[in-house]
């Protein structure tokens, strides 16, 4: 059949290497590397292994209400394709860059462009030697139709040429464009855009600098990916996170032999593996097994719809293999890697959302007292009534957390993902619902708890398996 991947045949040994779960020790002293790592705010938890289970969070001290339990850091995201022409955010850590009046202005001009999310965003030059914008805008309610602005207006508050009232109050770092030059790519600074280079970013550049074997391919794949599923781009920063760590692996490996030979061609499996650990360490499996059933989807045709998603995804990694293929690391362009992969985000996957300054902004003036208010709404209510309902759209997306991951589910769970006030970028943050007492299991819920009984079980059989939690037993008929 078309989409039979010959690599699966030919590399079955290899690709099972990298299929096989790690010890139960080896995960455990991954993930215990990982809480006491820096870039994590996770003291008095522990991950331990649950029996039937898998693995479990654990409180190792005693927690309030409300306190925060973890920040974790992602190990792969993605911004939403069609939430990109609303939200202009450092591609790296997700936080909003820019100013204010660029984000208005950007999301408005695009608007009147008539650019849709398929189109992909525009590639503008945002950077600029202005700091951030000087003033802030309106607020008050928003209109449910969009009252379009004179025309310029938009591309000069965009550009700088016009400053809002108090947008002062908001500051943002200033947005820092992809040195590879693809004009897509933007951050909040120099380190984000470094790390992110590092990390993932240098085989997925479109631009001139890229170290894509293809970088038409590259457009074709990415172009793939938005008329799509977006999620074969998280799968495609997977897949060159572990080509890239693989490749220093390899440097660093030819560095401490004595006689220093050449090792350039030859592959280290030991050291794809170790690449791979990142990867290994999250329950998964085989994206078209896993997926659930789209309501208006027969279980009659169950099969031939399981079949069409194996079939996308095939197309998908052909994109990617012509885009990005690296000999040395050719079991990564497996279908049942790619499969396994992608299989991985949808069992694992958490909402990345961070709040808008756009609305926190609006809010801002509409909490002005008189007569500040109406001065100040005489400027910005325009652009308020142009943005209409859309006002207060956030940044969205989705991504793998290696800790949040392995919080088990409970329709009555003790802990949720939240944002707090402070919180303005991409990590998760989840906090306690209730007070968690020391050797506690940490659960958050899966599926809105809220709902029925059995619509809970429905919708948790996609994720494997049934809630027995107490709340359960107790609804159960």
């Amino acid at each position: 059949m078309e989409s039979d991947c010959p690599i699966d045949a030919e590399l079955r040994s290899e690709i099972s290497a990298l299929l096989i779960p790690p010890s139960p020790a080896q995960v455990d002293k991954y993930l215990d590397e990982l809480i006491k790592s820096r870039n994590r705010h996770c003291h008095g938890i522990k991950v331990k292994q649950n029996g039937e289970l898998g693995k479990g969070v654990y409180a190792d001290l005693g927690f309030k209400e409300g306190e925060l339990l973890l920040k974790d850091q992602m190990l792969v995201g993605l911004q939403h394709s069609s939430n990109k022409i609303d939200c202009l955010v450092c591609s790296f850590c997700f936080r909003f860059i820019g100013s204010v009046e660029l984000q208005i202005g950007r999301r408005l001009y695009l608007q009147e462009l008539g650019v849709s999310a398929s189109q992909g965003c525009c590639q503008t030059d945002y950077s600029s030697e202005d700091e951030d914008s000087g003033d802030s805008g309106p607020s008050s309610s928003s209109c449910k139709e969009k009252v379009p602005l004179p025309k310029g207006f938009a591309e000069s508050l965009m550009n700088g040429g016009l400053k809002l009232p108090y947008s002062d109050k908001f500051p943002l770092p200033p947005a820092v464009p992809c040195h590879g030059g693809c004009g897509e790519a933007y951050y909040c600074s120099k380190p984000c855009a470094e790390s992110d280079w590092d990390l993932s970013h240098s085989l997925l550049c479109t631009g001139e600098k890229s170290e894509a074997v293809s970088r038409e391919a590259l457009v074709k794949f990415i172009q793939h990916a938005n008329d799509t599923n977006d999620i074969f781009l998280l799968a495609a920063k997977a897949v060159s996170s572990s080509i890239l760590k693989y490749r220093k692996l390899k440097v660093a490996h030819s560095e401490e032999q004595e006689n220093k030979p050449n090792v350039s061609g030859i592959p280290y499996p030991s050291l794809l593996l170790e690449a791979w650990k990142p990867m290994s360490v999250g329950h998964k499996r085989r994206w078209w097994d896993c997926i659930a059933l789209p309501f208006d989807v027969e279980s009659s045709d169950e099969v031939a719809f399981r079949m069409q998603i194996r079939e996308l995804a095939f197309t998908s990694l052909q994109l990617l293999k012509a885009a990005i293929f690296d000999e040395e690391c050719k079991s990564l362009f497996s279908l049942d890697i790619y499969g396994h992969i992608i299989g991985m985000f949808e069992l694992n996957n958490l909402d990345l959302v961070v709040a808008s300054p756009v609305e926190d902004y609006f809010l801002y003036i509409d909490d002005l007292p008189y007569p500040e208010k109406k001065e100040a709404e005489e400027i910005t209510r325009p652009f308020l009534d142009a943005l209409g309902d859309d006002y207060s759209v956030c940044c969205q997306g989705t991504a793998f957390y290696p800790l949040q991951s392995c919080m088990n589910h409970s329709c009555s769970p003790n802990a949720k993902a939240f944002k707090r006030e402070e919180d303005r970028d991409g990590q998760a943050t989840i906090i306690a619902l209730k007070p968690i007492s020391k050797g506690e299991e940490v659960t958050i819920s899966y599926v809105d708890e809220d709902l029925p009984f059995e619509e809970r079980q429905a919708l948790l059989a996609d994720y494997g398996f049934k809630c027995r939690c107490p709340k359960c037993l107790e609804e159960e008929p």
